[in-house]
């Protein structure tokens, strides 16, 4: 029998988003693009947002959202850590139109979880590149909480 899967909570993303650009339907479902501009790492990581970043999402006909992440971080000592943080967002259809509109949905109800990668030439966060860690985003009108749990 293989060991039970176990994370351990390790830090929380806060992402400050902008206005959504959409690129319209692709074949594929509807292309939008949400800037991040800002946010905070708070946990055994802490650091504050690189003035780059983006979501890249698709959102099939069905409601369900690819999640496409990539933005930086540059942590309180100096390291710069490269986040590409990939998921999907998916529930019932009035709630993610709710989402949409920036409305407050209670985030129990949405199916949304990610798997975030990281880079780093800091030698003291290396072991961020060591691990897989999954997360819990929560869309909170202007702005994305994303809890980070490590793998063991």
């Amino acid at each position: 029998m293989t060991p039970a899967l176990e994370t351990k909570y390790v830090f929380t993303i806060t992402a400050c988003v902008g206005e959504v650009t959409s690129a319209g339907d692709t074949g594929i479902g509807e292309r939008r693009i949400v800037p991040i501009v800002g946010g905070e790492v708070k946990g055994e990581v802490n650091g504050k947002f690189c003035a780059i970043g983006a979501d890249f999402q698709i959102i099939r006909p069905n409601g369900l959202m690819e999640i496409e992440a990539r933005y930086a971080f540059e942590t309180d000592d100096g390291a710069v850590v490269y986040v590409d943080n990939r998921g999907v967002r998916f529930g019932p259809i009035e709630l993610l139109q709710r989402l949409s509109r920036g409305e407050p949905v209670d985030p129990k109800l949405i199916y949304c979880h990610t798997v975030p990668k990281f880079e780093t030439g800091h030698e003291k966060y290396r072991w961020l590149m060591q691990h897989i860690f999954i997360a819990s985003p929560a869309r909170h009108g202007d702005r994305v909480v994303i809890d980070v749990h490590q793998v063991l």
